[in-house]
């Protein structure tokens, strides 16, 4: 039976790949001579999905973790390849998909994961500082 990996090895390992995925994206769009400065200045657009938190702690988390994935993006470069096998060249879906999931490689390398309900609950722990009165953080 293989060893198990402590949560914060993993945890690490899924930082550091999330790295090299927001690098190597910041490099295909220089390579590719698109506007590299278009990642950053869409960078905060994702997070409006936080705003679903103003319902309450299970939309936030829902409308968030939708967004913050890499499912949209893979879908979007997917749509990208069949435009393009169609004979439609167009470059938008690839440029809205390599604005995502920098987002999300940028998150997941900062340690913000997928929402577990309260916002500071993700799936690589606990997020900000810890209140000072020792009292859990909610």
């Amino acid at each position: 039976m293989a060893a198990e990996v402590p949560q914060h090895r993993a945890i690490g390992w899924q930082r550091a790949e999330n790295s090299l995925i927001a690098a190597g994206i910041v490099m295909a769009m220089i390579v590719w001579g698109q506007p590299w400065w278009l990642l950053l200045a869409a960078f905060l657009a994702f997070d409006l999905s936080a705003l679903g938190y103003l319902a309450n702690q299970r939309v936030g988390a829902l409308f968030y973790n939708v967004v913050h994935n890499h499912t949209a993006p893979a879908a979007l470069v997917t749509a990208w390849a069949g435009l393009q096998l169609g004979g439609v060249d167009t470059v938008w879906p690839l440029l809205l998909a390599a604005c995502w999931a920098f987002h999300v490689a940028v998150d997941r390398a900062l340690g913000y994961g997928l929402k577990l309900g309260p916002f500071t609950h993700t799936h690589l722990g606990v997020i900000g500082r810890a209140p000072r009165d020792g009292a859990e953080r909610a």
